[in-house]
């Protein structure tokens, strides 16, 4: 067997680089590249092995370790899963500073790579520099905070070990059904260590998606189930946009005179005039996809794991008898609330699908009610975003602003508080992944980061980012990214002094409003934030607009910028949408010296009579 000698760290690098992917017939790295922030964990081992194979596997330098991260989970989710990132860190903070983004990922089912430092295997320096010490546990390190959110975790204490944790690293990373964030935890002294590597080990493979076919007798049970349907309906997830199967999706509702509402990552898998997109469905979904889903007697959930907000706390299928088909390419998902699941992925799943209930159509009197649901729906949704001259606008009259000067090509990217809500019933995508939106876990500060990723993934199209305060301020440094980088982003930093999101729901409990808007916090004096002038000392252009006419113009400006440029405005904390949604559990205090609260607890237990608990 011919060998090559390499230091543990050396040998990662050249796995990494040799590994490739396949998309329409061309060949491409799997792995885009690695973020790297060095300190003494990784910075003699990882940082020189990197340097070595720069020409192939390109290092990139960010600001925020949990920042780097998001870009890269953002880049494999626009990549749809079949490229993807790797990250390096020190030992310490900047290992743990990850493990926000790895739960991010392991929620939305993405694909990255952490390899953070570890502590020193012989352990001769112990305690090193920034090492936490178990009382009662000396196999523990900071790194063991990975277990929960990874879908693989390893510590690699000798060179050899990284072979098996290789491969089954990239066994996770590719399959459908188990991606999810992978840990390899790198104790800093291994990455120095050599051993004899099988050059086998460094041979170029190619991954290509697999397809998962569905089961015979699951099919038929499926087909079945459906064909006896007055009111099916289509809920469409994420997965649908992982497999590639709009299309498929497309054919299959026109097919079978079937209405889809869309989840927050499934939404652009239709075209928003597609006729059979009622938008999105859940607490923030549109009146028209609601409606249906709340007669509906057959659900064919498609790519979801059916989080509460798409199924309102499970209390937004109201059909006493209702069965959901899950069609899912991961059984967990396919059979959760006693469903029929069909477990496949999406695009092949259903083609099948099709096939099974050729000469099949849902009712022509369900077919009219979505059409005149969605008409219905059109005509209240533009009262909100229509042009206003209000000195504070409302989120959704901000988004109109946005699409009225967007390209169908356009990407928007967005993530926790407000405005996914808003944008999930409002924005109209006009081209698949041209919606990007992190809220599986929610994660305030993914935005930035994230349309970094974006704009790697798609360097072709337009990435507007839309992010309020309170996230800007949890993390704007890759923001300096983006310029750095040539990344260009228009990033829309709505400035409504606070948490607004939070903030209405607060009340909307019974509560006061209370440590959430600026002025309702303990201090000594409210902070005047010029953001204009924060951006631009991170080497973007910036302006503050006052209204929507002029971000309006900011906007067409922007499109034809070299670089990232900011647009700050000032909203309303108060207003939202009205339209639309549905309740979602969140638990009231039973007792309260509040009327407010308790009134609002009355409201809960009357709420909480309509989940479906376990069905």
């Amino acid at each position: 067997m011919s060998t090559i000698r390499l230091t543990m760290a050396q040998a990662i690098a050249r796995f990494l680089a040799a590994q490739k992917t396949e998309i329409d017939g061309e060949i491409l790295p799997l792995f885009a590249g690695v973020w790297a922030i060095f300190g003494h964990g990784n910075v003699a081992g990882m940082g020189e092995a990197l340097h070595g194979v720069r020409d192939r596997l390109p290092t990139y330098r960010a600001h925020n370790e949990q920042g780097m991260a998001h870009a890269a989970i953002a880049f494999a989710k626009a990549s749809r899963r079949q490229r993807m990132m790797a990250c390096t860190t020190s030992i310490g903070p900047g290992a743990t500073n990850m493990v926000t983004a790895a739960a991010v990922a392991h929620v939305n089912r993405l694909p990255v790579l952490l390899l953070p430092g570890d502590v020193f295997a012989n352990r001769r320096p112990d305690p090193v520099l920034q090492q936490i010490e178990s009382f009662s546990d000396g196999t523990v390190s900071a790194n063991d905070c990975f277990r929960p959110v990874s879908r693989y975790f390893d510590r690699i204490a000798r060179p050899e070990q990284i072979i098996p944790a290789l491969q089954r690293a990239m066994t996770v990373l590719t399959d459908p059904a188990e991606c999810g964030p992978v840990t390899l935890a790198l104790c800093q002294d291994t990455q120095a260590e050599a051993y004899d590597y099988p050059e086998s080990f460094f041979a170029e493979k190619v991954s290509t998606p697999r397809r998962i076919r569905p089961d015979r007798s699951e099919l038929e049970t499926a087909a079945a189930l459906i064909r006896k349907a007055k009111k099916p309906f289509i809920v469409a997830g994420g997965g649908v946009l992982y497999s590639g199967a709009e299309a498929a999706l497309a054919d299959f509702a026109e097919k079978h005179g079937l209405f889809v509402g869309e989840t927050q990552a499934g939404k652009s898998s239709l075209h928003h005039d597609h006729p059979a997109n009622l938008g999105s469905v859940g607490v923030t979904g549109t009146g028209a996809a609601n409606a249906l889903a709340e007669e509906a007697d057959v659900v064919i959930a498609v790519g979801t794991r059916l989080q509460d907000f798409t199924t309102g706390s499970w209390a937004l299928f109201k059909d006493p008898n209702r069965r959901i088909v899950g069609l899912n390419v991961q059984a967990f998902d396919a059979t959760k609330h006693n469903a029929q699941p069909l477990v496949a992925d999406a695009r092949v799943g259903l083609e099948e699908l099709s096939e099974a209930l050729a000469g099949w159509k849902a009712p022509e009197a369900w077919t009219a009610k979505g059409s005149s649901e969605k008409t219905h729906w059109f005509e209240a949704a533009a009262r909100y975003t229509d042009p206003t001259n209000a000195e504070l606008p409302s989120d959704a009259q901000v988004i109109g602003a946005v699409q009225r000067t967007s390209s169908p090509t356009d990407v928007v990217v967005c993530a926790a508080g407000g405005l996914p809500g808003e944008l999930h019933k409002h924005w109209k995508a006009g081209a698949a992944l041209g919606y990007h939106m992190e809220y599986g876990y929610s994660c305030m500060g993914y935005e930035i980061a994230g349309g970094v990723g974006v704009k790697m993934a798609c360097p072709d199209r337009e990435v507007i980012v839309m992010v309020g305060d309170g996230s800007y301020l949890m993390m704007n440094s890759e923001l300096a990214t983006s310029v750095m980088l040539g990344q260009k982003l228009t990033v829309v930093l709505l400035d409504n002094c606070g948490y607004g999101c939070i903030n209405r729901l607060q009340q909307a409990t019974g509560g006061e409003s209370f440590n959430n808007l600026l002025q309702h916090t303990n201090h000594v004096t409210l902070p005047e934030i010029d953001f204009a002038a924060h951006a631009a000392s991170l080497g973007a252009q910036a302006i503050k607009v006052n209204g929507i006419g002029e971000l309006e113009d900011a906007l067409k400006k922007a499109r034809g910028a070299d670089r990232s440029t900011v647009i700050v405005i000032d909203t309303d904390p108060l207003a939202s949408t009205d339209a639309g949604g549905h309740w979602w559990d969140v638990a009231v205090p039973e007792v309260s010296v509040r009327a407010e609260v308790n009134a609002a607890r009355k409201e809960y237990e009357n709420a909480l009579a309509t989940q479906r608990v376990g069905d």
